[in-house]
């Protein structure tokens, strides 16, 4: 069966997208919960005035978020976090960490956009993708380092143990 989406559905395809699914899909899901709509000569013809006008409207709230998109790519956040042995973290840097770091900074981004699959957990250099407007990621660079007195701590350990080994 083939319909036409109303909404964005996800898994799907977007607003205006024709789209083959199962029948029963159709009839008993999409169709009843106004998602989509049986594809008709006039309903493609009224869908496409619709994308039509939905293209200039988003080229329109699109330009802003280009600023945010290039703001985003020259940005460089860096976490400081205690770590153990082989640079591996206490804890870790989540998305809601990258989040109060961007609010901080005066950003304004919902931390569903920021596409963190999984928590940080080592000392390094990280690039993650953040979602700005449909289509549109900025490329955020984070840094994980070891805190100011650690780094102290570790390298004086690090020279004790040479001195035993000497001895």
């Amino acid at each position: 069966m083939r319909v036409i989406l109303k909404q964005d559905v996800e898994n799907l395809g977007r607003k205006g997208d024709i789209v083959n699914v199962s029948p029963g899909y159709g009839r008993n899901y999409l169709i009843p919960r106004r998602l989509a709509m049986e594809v008709t000569s006039s309903n493609v013809k009224s869908v496409e005035i619709e994308q039509q006008a939905l293209k200039k409207k988003i080229e329109k709230e699109r330009l802003p978020y280009e600023e945010l998109v290039r703001k985003l790519n020259e940005l460089r956040l860096t976490f400081y976090r205690k770590a153990g042995e082989k640079d591996m973290i206490f804890g870790s840097v989540s998305a809601g960490d990258v989040k109060e770091a961007l609010d901080q900074m005066g950003f304004d981004i919902e931390k569903k956009k920021i596409i963190l699959e999984d928590p940080i957990k080592r000392l390094g250099n990280y690039t993650i993708p953040v979602k700005v407007f449909q289509d549109d990621k900025a490329e955020l660079k984070i840094e994980v380092r070891k805190e100011e007195g650690q780094e102290e701590a570790s390298e004086s350990r690090q020279k004790e143990e040479e001195r035993k080994e000497i001895k």
